[in-house]
């Protein structure tokens, strides 16, 4: 018998969490460096008609002698400054209502937008800065067209992803002619640019070097493999030369760029600015957030003289009252933010003072939920504030998250950080003999010898996140 398919609608109650607008800003703010904060606010003043920012002492405008402004030209000056502040407001709402539907640019705001755009400083790319050059060369027009599909196939690293078999088919050119116009361009900046490899990336720099006849080239042309893997000995062997020689080869090779094409990559580099300051005054840790980065904020007085203006319309209240009590909350959330960073760090600094002290050898174990309890916060607050935050210490400056670490119990029930042990082990390994370096095994019973009982395995795993080694990849190195 067939079944039947019907359709129907039921109402069903259920209770679900749902987070405010108000309260994902605020959680939005805690997270965000101090930069990106900043850029935040910025634009909430630009968006916000009602929030000003509040100047400093400093930048405080003194008016000249008798200059001075009676009751009636203030309130002419401030009738004059409203209706210019609601005509801008609706030009801009006007604005971004004409780009929300799509209507095209006028021929003025189409050259103003470029002269902007093309105002913009751009960093050149690495295809650009190949094909500048390989105008400059004086080439054939088809030596160009080659070139030009040459550069097209390198990558952003700089190397070259296509054979030369396979290009010179792609356009029916001969591959001997492919190689010739391929080797000029390998003589362009940067060097080592279009290598089809690691090894002849290197070759060609230590040719620029004048080194193409040294124990360098020889290293890297025959035993490159050997070198990664660090048998130095077995190198030596094989070139007929001494261990110090190719110690001094493996010296110069680390000094070339595997990646020479990145030094034009598009990618930002990150700037760090620590918004907390460390500092060791009478003997005692003082902390200081630098809010100087932060737009200090207010509520224009001007919009808030309107609210209680008889003359103020009902509708243009409204809209201030919902202007008002968005940049109030603003204001509100930037405090609670700074109050939360300065009591996690306030906690930290406590917990981590023999750190402070003495360096790494004296990190305590810590964990996100031992701050949240003491600070009274959760532990996803936590989490939050100390997110792409970093602390400047007489030490140096740190992540915040680099102070919270497990712990591992010693031999009388205290616990050391992880990042203690990770230094004890790099310590123990950089003071071994190199002719018999340290098996796991023999690190995990130096270990236990100073009181700290850890596994072979555990030992295996720090070591891999110090990048260090095996034991036999680190002898005679």
């Amino acid at each position: 018998m067939a079944q039947t398919q019907t359709l129907s609608l039921a109402q069903r109650q259920q209770l679900q969490m749902v987070l405010a607008p108000q309260l994902r800003q605020s959680l939005e703010m805690l997270q965000l460096p101090v930069l990106e904060l900043r850029a935040l606010i910025q634009q909430e003043i630009e968006q916000n008609p009602t929030i000003e920012e509040k100047l400093l002492d400093s930048e405080k405008v003194e008016l000249e002698p008798g200059s001075g402004q009676t009751e009636e030209s203030k309130e002419l000056d401030f009738d004059t400054e409203y209706e210019a502040l609601a005509q801008l407001d609706d030009e801009w709402r006007d604005y971004f209502l004409q780009q929300a539907d799509n209507m095209p640019y006028t021929p003025e705001a189409a050259e103003k937008r470029q002269f902007v755009l093309d105002s913009l400083p751009q960093r050149e790319s690495l295809q650009e800065h190949l094909m500048r050059q390989l105008r400059l060369a004086e080439l054939s027009e088809t030596d160009v067209q080659i070139g030009t599909l040459i550069i097209g196939n390198i990558n952003d690293d700089g190397y070259l992803v296509a054979s030369v078999e396979d290009l010179a088919s792609s356009a029916n050119y001969d591959p001997a002619h492919v190689a010739d116009v391929l080797s000029t361009i390998q003589d362009f900046h940067p060097p080592g640019i279009g290598a089809r490899d690691l090894r002849e990336c290197l070759l060609i720099q230590l040719e620029r070097l004048d080194k193409a006849d040294t124990t360098a080239a020889a290293v890297v042309n025959e035993h490159l493999d050997k070198l990664a893997a660090r048998k130095i000995p077995d190198i030596a062997r094989a070139l007929k030369v001494t261990i110090e020689e190719v110690k001094d080869a493996t010296q110069l090779i680390g000094t070339l760029d595997p990646k020479p094409g990145r030094a034009y990559s598009s990618e930002e580099a990150a700037y760090i600015h620590p918004e907390i300051v460390v500092q060791k005054v009478n003997g005692e840790y003082v902390i200081v957030l630098d809010d100087d980065r932060l737009p200090h904020v207010r509520i224009s007085k001007q919009y808030r003289a309107l609210l209680s203006d008889p003359a103020t319309s009902n509708e243009t209240k409204s809209y201030i009252r919902e202007r008002i009590r968005a940049g109030a909350f603003l204001i509100k959330s930037i405090h609670q933010r700074q109050r939360t960073i300065y009591r996690i760090a306030s906690e930290i600094v406590a917990r981590q003072k023999d750190f402070l002290d003495n360096g790494i050898a004296q990190l305590k174990p810590l964990t996100m939920a031992e701050v949240a309890a003491a600070a009274g916060v959760h532990e996803t607050t936590v989490s939050r504030a100390v997110s792409g935050k970093y602390m400047r210490t007489p030490g140096g400056v740190f992540e915040l998250k680099y102070f919270f670490t497990p712990g591992i119990k010693t031999r009388d029930g205290t616990e050391v950080s992880n990042k203690t042990v990770k230094d004890m082990i790099a310590g123990i390994v950089a003071a071994e003999d190199p002719t018999r370096p340290l098996a796991d095994q023999d690190i995990a019973a130096i270990l236990k010898d100073k009181g700290i009982h850890i596994a072979r395995r555990t030992i295996a795993k720090y070591r891999l996140v110090l990048r260090i080694p095996p034991s036999h990849l680190r002898r005679g190195y």
